[in-house]
């Protein structure tokens, strides 16, 4: 499969070369699209037709990303009309590293470990990855052939059944969003200057955890509008968030990429839940002890469950 990525990955319009370090190069490639099917795996574990939830029931960010694969699977339809497997191959990691692993992983990873089994954004997010599954492992087939076959069939087994007998998936129109995916483009640049004043602070050993953080953001009132409804703390990940609308402030942290947002870092107040790690100030106040609202809530419905 590592000779395989090797050879949807290269522009076959120039010379090719192909080396220890080149096969090194994908061997690293390779992993990482590796890790994010064992990711959709894990996290797909006993899901069910039960627990999908309407598109129009879920949160923005599924949402978004069921627009994403809208317009990947328009690419890579394309690319393989075009024989641009060069461009095909670039489109998907980018994907996977990026957008998914993180982004929407990154993000989705508390809710999907520490929300309640019924709670409607933990099922959104399982009927996402549910999806994701379903493009990725089609649209990954025919390079990473050995793979994509041992992931189809984690999930299906079969003895007669494969991944190569399958074609690639129907992606729905309605799943289109463009003035959602405007918005979440200014979403991202917010929270790329947050994630670089948050890494900076980190590197300086104030902050051990971005969830020790409460970072003040500054930023054009076009940007604070496209944050209005939405949980910012967790699409940043920290324990709390406070947006303000102006100008960036001398003291304050400055992407040069996103040069009209400002970040102040300071501590997130409350006491450390011990299911979620977050700094919040109802920690140790509910019928669990050690944890916050939300987590004493899924406890709860987990002891019910079982």
């Amino acid at each position: 499969d590592i000779l395989r990525l090797w050879v949807v990955a290269s522009d076959y319009s120039q010379d090719l070369s192909i080396g220890p370090n080149i096969l090194k190069q994908m061997s690293d490639l390779y992993r990482r699209l590796r890790n994010t099917s064992r990711y959709l795996l894990g996290n797909l574990n006993g899901f069910s037709e039960a627990e999908r939830v309407d598109q129009e029931n879920m949160p923005e960010l599924e949402r978004w990303i069921l627009h994403r694969l809208w317009q990947m699977d328009k690419r890579i339809r394309e690319a393989c009309t075009s024989y641009d497997f060069h461009g095909l191959f670039n489109e998907l990691h980018h994907f996977c590293a990026v957008e998914l692993s993180a982004f929407y992983f990154d993000i989705r990873k508390d809710a999907l470990y520490c929300d309640g089994p019924n709670s409607l954004r933990r099922r959104a997010a399982r009927t996402t990855l549910d999806n994701l599954y379903d493009c990725l492992v089609k649209w990954l087939a025919p390079f990473l052939c050995f793979t994509s076959e041992e992931v189809w069939l984690a999930r299906n087994p079969s003895n007669d059944d494969s991944i190569h007998l399958q074609q690639f998936p129907n992606v729905h129109e309605a799943w289109r969003d463009d003035a959602l995916a405007e918005k979440w483009s200014n979403i991202r640049r917010l929270r790329r200057a947050v994630t670089g004043a948050l890494e900076k602070e980190r590197a300086a050993k104030a902050i051990g955890s971005s969830l020790q953080a409460h970072p003040i953001v500054t930023a054009p009132r076009d940007l604070i509008d496209a944050c209005a409804g939405l949980d910012m703390a967790e699409v940043c990940i920290t324990s709390d968030i406070t947006l303000l609308e102006g100008f960036p402030k001398d003291n304050n942290f400055i992407l040069d990429e996103v040069p009209d947002v400002g970040v102040e870092v300071t501590l997130a107040d409350g006491e450390k839940c011990v299911r979620c790690w977050k700094l919040l100030a109802d920690v140790d106040t509910h019928k669990n002890p050690g944890v916050c609202g939300r987590c004493s809530d899924a406890v709860d419905a987990l002891a019910l469950d079982g």
